[in-house]
């Protein structure tokens, strides 16, 4: 008996330590960034989040058009990728045979372990060339970006949905087939919106994935730090100006640059406060 208690305070004191370093090394990477990067934010100010120039040799840091593009992409691959990924996880956990949806599950899985240089290469490649034969303008824009974007979080997407749907009680698809509802309609009355805490979760960790996503969307964007007024016009994200930037930034450039980290760090700190703050009960 006494060496188990001694065993199971050792296993304490060990995951205790654990939680405690992972908590500790995500205070220590946010405290650097800041620690970097706010000279630069107290020295401008709002004309670093407004200013509409960008031109770090000439020590003007305007990260508007980044964050407008940012925004732009992400939105553009929830748009597409919303309805696509619930209308597959509704088909899987509701009216796919079981041999088939244990068939496209795994498939599924395999999306979300593609590296994301892979999406960037199929984007240039395919996506890219079918944008300017068929729509105009370079290729490398704004819808570009959002496709790419939109494929990577789907897998995403789909599994969250999915396992949302399957959590719902059964009672609940029982009682409405017996009082007459059809399939579709107890599907749409009431497996979906009991479900949907866990379909705003998805949604949520979709978005956190497509505003962190960086060298797929460097690789099909184009790169222009200016708004984009149209779908076929070229953008910068906030991660690719870092990405392209910080190997030969040097003083306020670097800094400029770890301020732009900043500004994503609180991105993903809102979003893991929302989904945090988001009912847990199914059906609330």
């Amino acid at each position: 008996m006494i060496s188990r208690r001694w065993y199971e305070r050792i296993v304490e004191k060990f995951l205790l330590g654990s939680a405690v370093a992972a908590v500790l090394t995500v205070f220590l990477i946010g405290a650097f960034v800041l620690f970097e990067g706010f000279p630069i934010l107290s020295a401008h100010g709002l004309g670093f989040l407004f200013g509409r120039e960008w031109a770090p040799l000439q020590g003007v840091f305007g990260v508007f058009p980044m964050i407008v593009g940012t925004f732009y992409a992400t939105f553009g691959a929830l748009i597409l990728s919303v309805p696509i990924g619930l209308a597959c996880a509704v088909y899987l956990a509701e009216y796919a045979p079981r041999w088939f949806a244990e068939m496209i599950r795994p498939a599924v899985l395999l999306l979300a372990g593609i590296p994301s240089v892979v999406y960037g290469f199929f984007g240039v490649v395919v996506l890219v060339p079918f944008i300017m034969n068929h729509f105009g303008g370079w290729g490398f824009s704004l819808l570009a970006a959002s496709v790419v974007l939109a494929l990577m979080i789907l897998p995403t997407m789909i599994g969250i949905s999915e396992d949302a749907i399957r959590s719902v009680p059964r009672s609940y698809k029982e009682g409405s087939l017996a009082l007459g509802a059809t399939h579709w309609q107890t599907v749409k009355k009431v497996m979906l919106p009991a479900a949907r805490s866990g379909l705003t979760a998805a949604v949520v960790l979709s978005l956190g994935k497509a505003a962190g996503e960086t060298m797929a969307v460097l690789m099909v964007a184009g790169n222009v730090a200016a708004i984009p007024t149209s779908i076929l016009d070229p953008l910068r994200t906030l991660t690719a100006n870092v990405a392209l930037e910080m190997s030969y930034a040097f003083g306020d450039h670097t800094r400029a640059l770890f301020a732009s980290g900043v500004l994503l760090l609180l991105v993903v700190i809102g979003l893991n406060t929302l989904l945090y703050l988001l009912p847990k009960r199914t059906g609330t």
